[in-house]
């Protein structure tokens, strides 16, 4: 899917242009090669390792107003964030979904006035929210205070809700291939020229180092924690904006309590860590908010960061977790904008979009949260419609549906049902699976008859579904699968992923031949 040729000197040049080239394969990327190719635009999206390979698939995985926000008077941001909570709730089901949220007060910290008053707020800055309602609990006759200690009596639950954090942007990627763009997966801008209506820019393959020069009358610098560096050190543009790295960190853990409710803990530093139910066995526990100044593209947690989480947890929970409990980490950088913020917590999780046309148009997105991604884009189309005519054209993107999501909310239980119809031999575990991961696509996937769906790599994980991966989701690698297409990862053995990566490579290199016997 994302080969480049050498392109002869004879013929740089004759190819037509893109309208759009856009540099970075995360969220807000693909939802701007999304909105951008479905009102006609010719589109190409660039990223230099796989989709979601950083920021975007190392987030909380919430997709929430920011009831935090609230405290630093953000109200435009969580507004817009809880507007765009219910629209991708709609045109997502399968891969968003609503989530409880269970705060325990503590006399510790704020007090009980302060967060009822910023619940009521949250329940009321969206007009036209369908998720239930703030409500107080006594923890002594509530379900949800059975896991906590016996000091908390009483706290609030609000809604909020869950997302597959990389699987939304493959879909976003995948809509926008479906409209038009080209999407190339481990693919650098290594340069460009820029003429007063046109870029010439030359891409990288990283997979052989072929280049491939093209022309585009715009670029959008989405390029995450490297947005500024683009500009400055590739593209050699001045821009007065610049981005503030902030690494956050999560652990998972065995699973520390029943039922389907998230909680949201308070911290004597004045942040909130979550804790969240995780893929049935687990608990996603993070985030934290550590200043990174260093490569953006290796990120790891730290053993305070380990420390810390586990110390915000246990100040609530009867059941103590220790750092060797935790069974998989994963930390990224977001890439906020400078507000010139004291502390990392403080910084702004709004979002600038800069565009410089003083000669070919370039917009750069400095900052932004997964929530807004969609909004993001409508506003990124907006400040280009001016220079590319072709973008002059109602906003669409609020209203249809993602790849797999064509199906109410509420029928998500009647989707699994069909599915197990189709393909009797499903368990009921892999069919909610393939439904929370592809929606209504899973029926490309399922077979009618179990021996079709191929070899079994683990997990519940088939050819079939691997083959799906390679074919339609820009999947390369066994990790590409495993830990951001699904994270089956916490699952398979390593003799299984290994066994996984082989199929993988026998298949590039039964491809790789293939192509070669065309050819002569």
């Amino acid at each position: 899917m994302s080969s480049i040729r050498e392109v002869p000197d004879s013929l740089k040049g004759t190819e037509p242009p893109y309208d759009l080239l856009v540099v970075g394969g995360g969220i807000n990327g693909c939802g701007i090669a999304r909105d951008a190719a479905g009102r006609g635009a010719r589109v190409l999206l660039v990223e230099q390792d796989d989709l979601a390979s950083h920021t975007s698939s190392a987030s909380t995985k919430l997709i929430h107003g920011g009831l935090r926000y609230l405290e630093y008077y953000e109200f435009r941001l969580v507004r817009e964030a809880l507007i765009e909570r219910e629209r991708l709730l709609k045109i997502a089901p399968h891969i968003i979904w609503p989530m409880r949220f269970v705060l325990p007060h503590s006399k510790m910290l704020r007090p009980a006035w302060l967060l009822r008053t910023g619940l009521f707020l949250y329940d009321h800055l969206c007009t036209n929210m369908t998720l239930p309602k703030t409500r107080a609990i006594d923890f002594k006759k509530d379900a949800t205070g059975k896991p906590l200690q016996n000091q908390y009596v009483r706290g609030f639950e609000y809604s909020d809700g869950w997302v597959q954090d990389s699987r939304l942007v493959v879909l976003n990627a995948m809509d926008a291939a479906q409209r038009g763009a080209e999407i190339y997966t481990h693919t650098r801008l290594t340069g460009a020229k820029r003429g007063p209506d046109m870029w010439e820019a030359t891409i990288e393959n990283l997979s052989d180092n072929s280049t491939r020069v093209v022309k585009a009358r715009a670029i959008v610098n989405a390029a995450g924690p490297w947005v500024a560096s683009l500009l400055h050190d590739t593209l050699h543009i001045p821009s007065r904006n610049n981005v503030r790295l902030v690494k956050g960190s999560h652990i998972v853990v065995p699973k520390l309590f029943e039922g389907s409710q998230a909680y949201i803990l308070q911290n004597p530093d004045k942040r909130i860590v979550f804790a969240i139910p995780y893929e049935g066995k687990f608990t996603l526990i993070g985030t934290t908010d550590v200043p990174w100044d260093q490569d953006a593209g290796h990120v790891e947690i730290a053993p305070d960061e380990i420390d810390y989480l586990c110390e915000s947890v246990n100040r609530y929970f009867d059941k103590a977790v220790r750092p060797s409990d935790v069974v998989w980490t994963y930390a990224g950088v977001r890439p906020l904008y400078d507000d010139n913020s004291g502390n990392a917590s403080a910084v702004t999780r709004d979002y600038v979009l800069d565009v410089d046309a003083s000669a070919a148009p370039i917009l750069s997105v400095f900052g932004g949260k997964i929530t807004t991604f969609r909004k993001l884009a409508e506003h990124a189309i907006e400040k280009l419609a001016p220079h590319l005519s072709v973008l002059k054209k109602p906003e669409w993107t609020a209203d249809v549906a993602l790849p797999g999501g064509d199906f109410e909310r509420s029928a998500f239980q009647r989707q699994v049902s069909k599915l197990q119809d189709f393909a009797p031999h499903l368990s009921s575990h892999t069919a909610w699976r393939l439904m929370r991961n592809y929606g209504t696509r899973a029926l490309q996937i399922a077979t009618r008859e179990s021996g079709d769906m191929g070899e079994n790599f683990g997990a519940d994980l088939s050819r079939r579904e691997v083959d799906y991966l390679l074919d339609h989701e820009w999947a390369r690698t066994a990790h590409d699968i495993l830990w951001r297409r699904s994270k089956l990862g916490l699952f398979v053995s390593q003799d299984d992923a290994e066994r996984l990566q082989n199929y993988i490579d026998h298949r590039h290199t039964d491809a790789h031949h293939a192509v070669m016997q065309d050819v002569a």
